[in-house]
Protein backbone atom coordinates (compact mmCIF):
# COMPACT_ATOMS: atom_id res chain seq x y z
CA UNK A 1 0.00 0.00 0.00
CA UNK A 2 2.88 2.30 1.18
CA UNK A 3 5.70 2.40 -1.68
CA UNK A 4 9.30 3.81 -1.51
CA UNK A 5 10.72 5.88 1.02
CA UNK A 6 7.82 8.25 1.60
CA UNK A 7 5.51 5.44 1.28
CA UNK A 8 7.89 4.15 4.65
CA UNK A 9 7.86 7.92 6.49
CA UNK A 10 3.87 8.50 5.87
CA UNK A 11 3.44 5.15 7.59
CA UNK A 12 5.51 5.51 10.82
CA UNK A 13 3.89 9.04 10.94
CA UNK A 14 0.64 7.07 11.02
CA UNK A 15 1.93 4.33 13.28
CA UNK A 16 3.30 7.35 15.66
CA UNK A 17 -0.22 9.03 15.75
CA UNK A 18 -2.33 5.48 16.15
CA UNK A 19 -0.02 4.76 19.55
CA UNK A 20 -0.84 8.58 20.82
CA UNK A 21 -4.00 8.22 20.59
CA UNK A 22 -4.36 4.51 22.13
CA UNK A 23 -2.33 6.37 24.98
CA UNK A 24 -4.49 9.37 25.23
CA UNK A 25 -7.65 7.10 25.46
CA UNK A 26 -5.96 5.00 27.87
CA UNK A 27 -5.28 8.02 30.39
CA UNK A 28 -8.71 9.23 30.03
CA UNK A 29 -9.93 6.00 31.65
CA UNK A 30 -7.59 6.22 34.00
CA UNK A 31 -8.66 9.74 34.45
CA UNK A 32 -12.40 8.72 34.79
CA UNK A 33 -11.40 6.42 37.56
CA UNK A 34 -9.17 8.54 39.60
CA UNK A 35 -12.51 11.08 38.79
CA UNK A 36 -14.71 8.71 39.93
CA UNK A 37 -12.64 7.53 43.13
CA UNK A 38 -11.95 11.15 43.96
CA UNK A 39 -15.67 11.80 43.76
CA UNK A 40 -16.62 8.92 46.06
CA UNK A 41 -13.87 10.07 48.33
CA UNK A 42 -15.01 13.59 48.55
CA UNK A 43 -18.52 12.40 48.46
CA UNK A 44 -17.89 10.63 51.37
CA UNK A 45 -16.01 13.38 53.06
CA UNK A 46 -18.58 15.87 52.51
CA UNK A 47 -21.50 13.17 53.98
CA UNK A 48 -19.16 12.49 57.26
CA UNK A 49 -18.22 16.42 57.76
CA UNK A 50 -20.82 18.46 58.75
CA UNK A 51 -21.96 20.91 56.51
CA UNK A 52 -21.65 24.62 56.60
CA UNK A 53 -24.84 25.10 56.73
CA UNK A 54 -24.96 22.53 59.58
CA UNK A 55 -22.49 24.02 61.08
CA UNK A 56 -24.20 27.43 62.29
CA UNK A 57 -25.57 27.89 64.85
CA UNK A 58 -28.77 30.29 65.27
CA UNK A 59 -32.21 31.55 67.68
CA UNK A 60 -31.91 33.73 70.56
CA UNK A 61 -30.61 33.90 74.28
CA UNK A 62 -32.87 36.54 76.41
CA UNK A 63 -30.03 37.68 79.02
CA UNK A 64 -31.38 40.45 81.48
CA UNK A 65 -30.50 41.23 85.18
CA UNK A 66 -27.66 43.45 86.50
CA UNK A 67 -26.62 46.82 84.95
CA UNK A 68 -23.12 46.05 87.03
CA UNK A 69 -22.58 42.78 85.26
CA UNK A 70 -23.85 44.60 81.84
CA UNK A 71 -20.81 45.49 79.94
CA UNK A 72 -19.75 42.16 80.52
CA UNK A 73 -22.67 40.13 79.20
CA UNK A 74 -22.56 43.04 76.09
CA UNK A 75 -18.72 42.33 75.73
CA UNK A 76 -19.59 38.77 75.48
CA UNK A 77 -22.36 38.66 73.27
CA UNK A 78 -20.92 41.09 70.59
CA UNK A 79 -17.59 38.86 70.59
CA UNK A 80 -19.92 36.02 70.41
CA UNK A 81 -21.82 37.77 67.58
CA UNK A 82 -18.59 37.58 64.99
CA UNK A 83 -18.49 33.81 64.93
CA UNK A 84 -21.88 33.41 65.01
CA UNK A 85 -23.74 36.21 63.55
CA UNK A 86 -27.34 33.84 63.43
CA UNK A 87 -27.69 33.69 66.99
CA UNK A 88 -29.60 37.15 68.71
CA UNK A 89 -28.35 37.84 72.21
CA UNK A 90 -30.17 40.86 73.51
CA UNK A 91 -29.18 41.77 77.08
CA UNK A 92 -31.57 43.51 78.95
CA UNK A 93 -31.01 45.72 82.11
CA UNK A 94 -33.48 45.22 84.95
CA UNK A 95 -31.48 45.12 88.24
CA UNK A 96 -30.20 41.68 89.38
CA UNK A 97 -33.61 41.08 91.13
CA UNK A 98 -35.55 42.19 88.17
CA UNK A 99 -33.05 39.60 86.96
CA UNK A 100 -34.11 36.91 88.62
CA UNK A 101 -37.46 37.52 88.30
CA UNK A 102 -37.62 36.64 84.98
CA UNK A 103 -35.61 34.21 85.07
CA UNK A 104 -37.32 32.40 87.64
CA UNK A 105 -40.08 32.50 85.48
CA UNK A 106 -38.86 30.71 82.41
CA UNK A 107 -39.07 34.34 80.93
CA UNK A 108 -34.75 34.71 79.92
CA UNK A 109 -32.37 31.87 79.34
CA UNK A 110 -29.29 33.86 81.60
CA UNK A 111 -29.56 35.97 84.37
CA UNK A 112 -26.72 39.06 85.20
CA UNK A 113 -26.36 38.87 88.65
CA UNK A 114 -23.90 41.36 90.90
CA UNK A 115 -24.65 39.25 93.67
CA UNK A 116 -25.39 35.67 94.89
CA UNK A 117 -28.91 34.23 94.29
CA UNK A 118 -31.12 35.31 97.41
CA UNK A 119 -32.72 32.26 99.36
CA UNK A 120 -36.16 33.54 98.04
CA UNK A 121 -35.55 33.78 94.72
CA UNK A 122 -33.80 30.29 94.99
CA UNK A 123 -37.52 28.99 96.25
CA UNK A 124 -39.16 30.79 93.56
CA UNK A 125 -36.93 28.78 91.13
CA UNK A 126 -36.92 25.49 92.42
CA UNK A 127 -40.86 26.13 92.98
CA UNK A 128 -41.03 26.55 89.16
CA UNK A 129 -39.27 23.51 88.46
CA UNK A 130 -36.25 25.61 87.56
CA UNK A 131 -32.70 24.32 88.08
CA UNK A 132 -29.68 26.37 87.05
CA UNK A 133 -25.98 26.76 87.07
CA UNK A 134 -24.14 29.69 88.72
CA UNK A 135 -20.87 30.91 87.49
CA UNK A 136 -18.25 33.33 88.64
CA UNK A 137 -17.59 35.26 85.51
CA UNK A 138 -15.35 38.74 87.22
CA UNK A 139 -14.32 40.87 90.42
CA UNK A 140 -16.03 44.19 90.69
CA UNK A 141 -15.03 46.95 93.29
CA UNK A 142 -18.21 48.75 94.06
CA UNK A 143 -16.87 52.62 94.15
CA UNK A 144 -17.79 55.60 96.14
CA UNK A 145 -18.04 59.01 94.19
CA UNK A 146 -18.08 62.62 94.74
CA UNK A 147 -17.66 65.35 91.78
CA UNK A 148 -14.36 66.35 90.44
CA UNK A 149 -15.22 69.81 92.47
CA UNK A 150 -15.88 68.66 95.71
CA UNK A 151 -12.29 69.63 97.48
CA UNK A 152 -12.87 68.38 100.91
CA UNK A 153 -13.42 64.29 100.63
CA UNK A 154 -10.01 62.46 100.75
CA UNK A 155 -11.53 59.39 102.75
CA UNK A 156 -14.74 58.37 104.29
CA UNK A 157 -14.96 55.45 106.86
CA UNK A 158 -17.61 52.89 106.78
CA UNK A 159 -18.96 54.34 110.50
CA UNK A 160 -19.49 57.79 108.00
CA UNK A 161 -20.76 55.86 104.91
CA UNK A 162 -23.61 54.56 108.04
CA UNK A 163 -24.27 58.50 109.01
CA UNK A 164 -24.68 59.22 105.51
CA UNK A 165 -26.72 56.31 103.99
CA UNK A 166 -28.22 54.30 106.87
CA UNK A 167 -32.30 54.36 106.81
CA UNK A 168 -33.32 56.45 109.79
CA UNK A 169 -30.35 58.88 109.76
CA UNK A 170 -30.83 62.68 110.63
CA UNK A 171 -27.39 63.24 108.99
CA UNK A 172 -28.02 66.67 106.53
CA UNK A 173 -25.61 68.64 105.81
CA UNK A 174 -21.25 67.80 105.71
CA UNK A 175 -20.64 68.80 108.89
CA UNK A 176 -22.75 66.69 110.03
CA UNK A 177 -20.95 63.45 109.17
CA UNK A 178 -17.25 65.18 110.04
CA UNK A 179 -16.58 68.58 111.62
CA UNK A 180 -14.21 69.52 108.83
CA UNK A 181 -16.34 69.43 106.37
CA UNK A 182 -18.88 72.50 105.31
CA UNK A 183 -21.86 73.08 106.56
CA UNK A 184 -23.38 72.03 102.52
CA UNK A 185 -26.33 69.36 102.33
CA UNK A 186 -25.72 65.88 101.49
CA UNK A 187 -27.27 64.98 97.80
CA UNK A 188 -27.57 61.23 97.66
CA UNK A 189 -27.55 59.06 94.69
CA UNK A 190 -28.52 55.35 94.85
CA UNK A 191 -29.04 52.36 92.99
CA UNK A 192 -32.63 51.35 93.12
CA UNK A 193 -33.83 48.42 95.31
CA UNK A 194 -34.01 46.19 92.41
CA UNK A 195 -29.92 46.40 91.99
CA UNK A 196 -27.66 43.94 93.48
CA UNK A 197 -25.40 47.04 94.01
CA UNK A 198 -27.91 48.58 96.32
CA UNK A 199 -28.32 45.04 97.89
CA UNK A 200 -24.36 44.72 98.14
CA UNK A 201 -23.77 47.96 99.82
CA UNK A 202 -26.60 47.80 102.38
CA UNK A 203 -24.90 44.19 103.29
CA UNK A 204 -21.16 45.29 103.28
CA UNK A 205 -21.57 48.99 104.42
CA UNK A 206 -24.96 49.08 106.63
CA UNK A 207 -25.32 45.58 108.15
CA UNK A 208 -28.14 44.89 106.55
CA UNK A 209 -30.32 47.83 107.95
CA UNK A 210 -31.66 49.45 104.93
CA UNK A 211 -30.45 52.46 103.07
CA UNK A 212 -32.22 55.65 103.90
CA UNK A 213 -35.05 57.43 101.92
CA UNK A 214 -36.07 60.87 101.81
CA UNK A 215 -35.94 63.90 99.96
CA UNK A 216 -32.39 63.86 100.42
CA UNK A 217 -31.95 60.81 98.11
CA UNK A 218 -32.69 59.72 94.34
CA UNK A 219 -32.66 56.37 93.19
CA UNK A 220 -32.08 55.21 89.85
CA UNK A 221 -31.45 51.66 87.96
CA UNK A 222 -30.01 53.42 85.35
CA UNK A 223 -26.00 54.01 86.38
CA UNK A 224 -25.50 57.13 84.06
CA UNK A 225 -28.51 58.78 85.41
CA UNK A 226 -26.26 58.18 88.97
CA UNK A 227 -23.13 59.01 86.96
CA UNK A 228 -24.55 62.34 85.63
CA UNK A 229 -26.02 63.52 89.58
CA UNK A 230 -22.99 62.85 91.33
CA UNK A 231 -20.58 64.98 88.77
CA UNK A 232 -23.31 67.62 88.77
CA UNK A 233 -22.90 68.44 92.55
CA UNK A 234 -20.59 69.71 94.10
CA UNK A 235 -21.76 68.15 97.13
CA UNK A 236 -23.03 64.99 95.55
CA UNK A 237 -22.51 61.20 96.94
CA UNK A 238 -23.25 58.01 94.68
CA UNK A 239 -22.20 54.50 94.75
CA UNK A 240 -21.94 51.68 91.59
CA UNK A 241 -19.88 49.36 90.08
CA UNK A 242 -16.07 50.08 89.44
CA UNK A 243 -16.34 49.82 85.60
CA UNK A 244 -18.80 53.06 85.63
CA UNK A 245 -16.08 55.14 87.76
CA UNK A 246 -13.03 53.99 85.46
CA UNK A 247 -15.10 55.44 82.38
CA UNK A 248 -16.16 58.80 83.58
CA UNK A 249 -13.24 59.80 85.65
CA UNK A 250 -12.73 62.87 83.94
CA UNK A 251 -16.08 63.81 85.59
CA UNK A 252 -15.72 61.81 89.19
CA UNK A 253 -13.99 61.76 91.65
CA UNK A 254 -13.18 58.09 93.36
CA UNK A 255 -13.34 58.08 97.20
CA UNK A 256 -10.68 55.63 99.33
CA UNK A 257 -12.72 53.91 102.13
CA UNK A 258 -11.46 53.15 105.22
CA UNK A 259 -12.84 49.72 106.61
CA UNK A 260 -10.29 49.67 109.17
CA UNK A 261 -7.27 49.41 107.82
CA UNK A 262 -6.63 52.08 106.42
CA UNK A 263 -8.57 54.45 103.81
CA UNK A 264 -8.07 52.01 100.27
CA UNK A 265 -8.73 53.15 96.93
CA UNK A 266 -10.35 50.74 94.31
CA UNK A 267 -8.21 49.61 91.78
CA UNK A 268 -7.45 46.59 89.52
CA UNK A 269 -4.63 45.45 92.34
CA UNK A 270 -6.70 45.85 95.55
CA UNK A 271 -9.98 44.59 94.21
CA UNK A 272 -8.76 41.24 93.19
CA UNK A 273 -6.46 40.97 96.35
CA UNK A 274 -9.28 41.71 98.29
CA UNK A 275 -7.62 44.51 100.13
CA UNK A 276 -10.01 47.01 99.01
CA UNK A 277 -12.49 45.75 101.83
CA UNK A 278 -15.37 45.28 102.08
CA UNK A 279 -16.17 46.16 98.78
CA UNK A 280 -14.73 43.87 96.49
CA UNK A 281 -17.58 41.30 95.26
CA UNK A 282 -17.68 38.42 92.40
CA UNK A 283 -20.07 39.06 89.57
CA UNK A 284 -22.17 36.27 88.29
CA UNK A 285 -24.09 34.97 85.47
CA UNK A 286 -27.10 32.42 86.43
CA UNK A 287 -27.68 29.66 83.27
CA UNK A 288 -31.10 27.68 83.21
CA UNK A 289 -29.80 24.37 83.14
CA UNK A 290 -33.04 23.54 80.57
CA UNK A 291 -31.45 26.22 78.40
CA UNK A 292 -28.13 24.70 78.55
CA UNK A 293 -29.39 21.57 76.12
CA UNK A 294 -30.12 23.92 73.73
CA UNK A 295 -26.23 23.77 71.60
CA UNK A 296 -26.31 27.77 71.38
CA UNK A 297 -26.70 28.37 74.61
CA UNK A 298 -23.84 25.72 75.56
CA UNK A 299 -21.48 27.26 73.28
CA UNK A 300 -22.49 30.81 74.31
CA UNK A 301 -21.84 30.05 78.38
CA UNK A 302 -18.45 28.35 77.45
CA UNK A 303 -17.38 30.95 75.34
CA UNK A 304 -18.34 33.31 77.81
CA UNK A 305 -16.06 32.05 80.41
CA UNK A 306 -13.30 30.98 77.96
CA UNK A 307 -12.99 34.47 76.80
CA UNK A 308 -14.23 37.18 80.10
CA UNK A 309 -10.90 36.88 81.48
CA UNK A 310 -9.24 39.00 78.65
CA UNK A 311 -12.72 40.99 78.07
CA UNK A 312 -12.81 41.76 81.54
CA UNK A 313 -10.20 44.53 81.75
CA UNK A 314 -11.35 45.82 78.71
CA UNK A 315 -14.54 47.09 80.13
CA UNK A 316 -13.63 48.00 83.83
CA UNK A 317 -13.67 44.54 85.91
CA UNK A 318 -10.89 42.53 87.56
CA UNK A 319 -10.53 38.69 85.81
CA UNK A 320 -10.90 35.67 87.84
CA UNK A 321 -7.79 33.74 88.56
CA UNK A 322 -7.03 31.21 85.49
CA UNK A 323 -7.55 28.01 87.61
CA UNK A 324 -11.00 29.33 89.00
CA UNK A 325 -12.01 29.93 84.96
CA UNK A 326 -11.38 26.51 84.68
CA UNK A 327 -13.66 25.54 87.76
CA UNK A 328 -16.72 27.72 85.92
CA UNK A 329 -15.76 26.06 82.46
CA UNK A 330 -16.14 22.11 83.84
CA UNK A 331 -19.37 23.18 85.36
CA UNK A 332 -21.40 23.77 82.04
CA UNK A 333 -19.90 20.66 80.94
Amino acid sequence: MFKGKKGKVVLMLMMSMLVVFAAACGNNANSGNTENNGGAATNNVATNAPTEEAAKLSGEIKIDGSSTVFPLTEAAAEEFNKEHADVRVPVGVSGTGGGFKQFCAAEIAIADASRPIKDEEATACKDAGIEYTELSVAFDGLSVVVSKDNDFIDHLTVEELNKIFMTGSTVKTWKDVRDTFPAEPIVMFSPGADSGTYDYFNEAILDKAGIRNDEAISFSEDDNALVQGVSGSKYGIGYFGFAYFEENADKLKVVPIDGGSGPIEPTYDTIKDGSYAPLSRPLFIYVNNKELERPEVKEFAKFYIDNIGALAGEVGYVALPDEQYATEAAKIQ
